[in-house]
């Protein structure tokens, strides 16, 4: 945990949201700093344990509104490995109003999300979050730094927000992906790959978030 603090680094004055407290293992620290924290808790028994210390939204994380947090805050959490990719997809879309998120998650699930194009890793979630962050994996979590021990392996990874956003239309993004063994040709009939000067030969796996923005723009699906 105290790994986990320290690539937060969090400090007084700013203002931090959680998802997932639980008990309240890294919430305690992170109000220590003197941060002003809140947190988004769907367990109702958990939530009413964590009430006197700090403000609780007992929600569910996959549909709450981050918008209604000030703009700059940072989000931090041990995500439900269950729901963890849904709910990176539901908080890309709050890219522009945060300074930073850090999370513990699968690892494997970590990689997809810095994985380079042309790679097994690489795909729709590569893409999406590649699109509005910079992301980097900061270290791994061994099983036995929990009880019990998960079966799958962990890491912390942090995502920054780019400058420069690029625009990837959804539901072409789906689309490659749920064909990602085709050509773009065959993929995304349709697509004017001309316009946006990309060879249709290629697979989805092989275009970058770049490519992915300019084919947005130059087509309508």
């Amino acid at each position: 945990m105290d790994k986990i603090i320290a690539a937060i680094a969090p400090r007084s004055g700013e203002f931090i949201v959680e998802i997932g407290p639980g008990e309240g293992v890294l919430t305690r620290p992170l109000l220590s700093s003197g941060a002003t924290v809140e947190v988004i808790e769907l367990d109702r028994d958990l939530a009413s344990r964590l009430q006197a210390e700090v403000t609780v939204h007992c929600a569910d994380a996959l549909e709450f509104d981050f918008a209604r947090f000030p703009p700059g805050a940072r989000i931090v959490g041990n995500l439900p490995y269950n729901i963890s990719t849904a709910l990176l997809f539901h908080l890309a879309r709050y890219a522009g109003r945060v300074r930073d998120m850090h999370f513990m998650l699968q690892l494997e699930v970590v990689e997809r999300m810095v994985a380079a194009p042309s790679t097994a890793a690489y795909g729709r979630l590569s893409v999406a979050l590649q699109a509005k962050f910079r992301m980097r994996k900061l270290f791994d979590v061994a099983r036995g730094a929990f009880r019990p021990a998960p079966k799958v392996e962990s890491a912390v990874v942090r995502l920054e927000p780019l400058e420069r956003p690029l625009e990837v239309d959804e539901d072409l993004l789906r689309r490659a992906f749920s064909a990602r063994r085709k050509t773009l040709r065959n993929a995304l009939p349709g697509a004017d790959f001309a316009a946006a000067g990309i060879d249709p030969r290629l697979r989805p796996e092989n275009l970058s978030p770049e490519d992915y923005a300019r084919l947005s723009m130059n087509s309508i699906l």
